[in-house]
């Protein structure tokens, strides 16, 4: 039926209504589909899921693997150079890394650059003393779910995904603080009383 057909008469621009309004509905199902699949990225962890092992090339230090810092609560950072908002809030994730607070977990970023001139350039103009690593082959990125940045990850203990806040946070800020405290909670408590078992062993 054409549309031209039904713009006479109430009962036809009532049914015309209707089109349009189911017409809508479809799209906008259409464009949360693809937002969905937009945001999913290839080999993705979900929270819950436990990150697999992967080797990370240093920036302002060695390289590492990740396992290395199991046994400890962790807070991954995924960045860019050119990611405005990721610029500013690394700031605050300094001013975290030397809170008392911090004591209990550690803090890590990674870029996802291209280029590692780049990203050495960025952790140079904000005087950097976090550990920093930088991506290859788009593997951290797609493991951690980088689909925009920036990107934090909070990660228990055993390697396990907690948390994934997108977008610039103020780290240092009391609310920023009560959610890394209320998402870490006991795993941050074992962490402690592991380096302190540690402590005495050595001290024997």
């Amino acid at each position: 039926m054409r549309l031209s057909a039904l713009r006479a008469g109430p009962q036809n621009g009532t049914v015309l209504a209707m089109m349009r309004l189911v017409l809508s509905m479809l799209l906008l199902c259409g464009a949360a589909a693809m937002s969905v699949a937009i945001a999913a990225t290839p080999g993705e962890v979900q929270v819950g899921g436990t990150l697999p092992e992967a080797t990370m090339r240093g920036l302002n230090g060695r390289s590492r693997k990740l396992s290395e810092y199991l046994g400890k609560p962790l807070l991954i950072n995924v960045w860019a150079s050119w990611c405005g908002p990721c610029r500013a809030e690394m700031a605050s994730l300094e001013r975290l890394a030397w809170m008392d607070q911090a004591a209990s977990f550690n803090i890590i970023g990674i870029s996802t650059d291209d280029y590692p001139d780049k990203a050495k350039d960025a952790l140079k103009a904000s005087n950097a003393t976090i550990t920093h690593f930088i991506d290859s082959n788009l593997q951290l990125e797609n493991m951690l779910g980088a689909s925009r940045l920036p990107l934090t990850v909070l990660v228990d203990a055993d390697g396990r995904v907690l948390k994934k806040i997108y977008g610039a946070r103020a780290w240092d800020a009391p609310q920023a603080l009560r959610l890394i405290a209320d998402t870490f909670g006991n795993n941050a408590h074992r962490a402690d009383d592991e380096r302190t078992r540690l402590t005495k062993q050595a001290q024997q």
